[in-house]
């Protein structure tokens, strides 16, 4: 590892480097407490998917993995050639989580060329030892919307009344999302583990799985059937199952649990967070996260988050990385922070991107971030795929 981790002397340095307000948060920070054994959904999962999570846990103790979605199939300024990256641009290494997205694998797009690339570039992520995140902007499958079709209520439930033509339409996506992961394969055969969390935000009204669309017993049996559809009838057992609220405002415990499949049921405790240039609402939140953590006994993590355009009232933020994103994660038990996607768009037109391109103002800023232990990339990760030492998964 090129980092030597020393979190202590660099939480004492966190303190200094931050503002006033991020500082009395600070020390809230939580210690780290020893954990031997963790407990997975799926008890059949793969030697290699008890591995991840294993390390998942482990990793928290030493720092964040910095991701990015999309970051090896396009950039702000190329698409698909093949080794290439925004981040591996500006900084020379790879982030450590490839975050991705299985919707065209699984619903009515499902023959679409591109796919081919999605899964090039998922093994491309895991042939060097990177953790891969999947999220599934579903279209909807009653109306024929698409994610963002929140116009009807009676989505979930036609999915969940057996044998309705949007239930067996969905165990087809489902069916597809099983085919993609049991043939996603390393070079020795063995099934590569994806994180994979099922309807993202469900917090917000915007989907059709979304708080405004769905009740509370609705969406966790809709959780629930996934799980059980996936594991016990599909024999898929290379996922880790994540959650993912969208917090973007400092919220309480019980936020964070808003409509709680049950400990069966998740692996994994994660965060999109939207939340602008709020060092402080970041900070706080991932205190919260960090102490959910814990007390589950489950890892956590930051799977969504950054400021479109990396800038404030039109200007580029040149410190964001430091300010924005370091600050609030040192000291903090989190596995991982991910960057939302930078939208190819060659010509600029727009300002669809969330992470670090070459020649952004914000350049010096990421290296300060890369160059700092606490964040890990690509280059820092131990084997993710070996049992973490002194670790049991059952």
């Amino acid at each position: 590892m090129k980092k030597q981790i020393n979190i202590l002397l660099v939480g004492l340095a966190s303190v200094f480097m931050s503002c006033s307000d991020v500082e009395e948060v600070s020390a809230l920070y939580p210690e780290y407490e020893e954990v031997k054994e963790l407990s997975i959904v799926d008890k059949n999962a793969t030697s290699e998917t008890k591995a991840l999570y294993s390390n998942l846990w482990a990793i928290q103790s030493k720092g964040f993995m910095f991701g990015h979605h999309d970051d090896l199939w396009y950039g702000r300024k190329w698409y698909n050639e093949e080794g290439r990256s925004d981040t591996h641009d500006v900084c020379g290494d790879y982030p450590a989580v490839f975050s991705f997205d299985v919707a065209e694998i699984m619903d009515d797009r499902y023959q679409n060329p591109e796919n081919e690339i999605r899964k090039r570039v998922a093994l491309e992520a895991y042939e060097r030892g990177e953790v891969l995140i999947a999220c599934a902007h579903l279209n909807n499958p009653l109306t024929g919307g698409d994610s963002w079709d929140n116009s009807s209520n009676e989505v979930v439930k036609e999915i969940l009344k057996e044998g309705s033509p949007t239930h067996l339409k969905f165990k087809t996506w489902l069916d597809r999302l099983a085919d993609f992961a049991l043939n996603l394969k390393g070079k020795n055969g063995e099934l590569v583990p994806v994180i994979f969390r099922p309807y993202h935000e469900h917090t917000q009204t915007w989907s059709w799985w979304g708080s405004s669309c769905t009740t509370s017993d609705e969406f966790t049996s809709f959780w629930k059937f996934t799980v059980n559809y996936l594991r016990d009838t599909k024999n898929v057992h290379n996922l880790i199952y994540a959650i993912s609220p969208q917090i973007d405002s400092v919220q309480g415990r019980e936020n964070f649990l808003f409509r709680w499949p049950g400990n069966d049921y998740v692996d994994f405790l994660g965060m999109d967070s939207y939340h602008g240039l709020s060092p402080v609402v970041l900070t706080t939140n991932m205190n919260t996260l960090s102490r959910l953590s814990k007390e589950l006994k489950k890892p956590c993590g930051v799977t969504e988050t950054g400021v479109e355009g990396i800038q404030r009232d039109g200007v580029p933020e040149k410190n964001y990385w430091t300010q924005q994103i370091l600050t609030p994660a040192t000291g903090q038990f989190v596995s991982m922070i991910v960057m939302w996607r930078n939208k190819y768009d060659p010509s600029e037109s727009e300002s669809h991107f969330y992470s670090v391109f070459k020649g952004h103002a914000s350049e010096k800023s990421f290296i300060k971030m890369y160059e700092n232990p606490v964040s890990l990339f690509s280059a820092d990760l131990p084997d993710m795929y070996t049992m973490a030492e002194g670790m049991n998964v059952k």
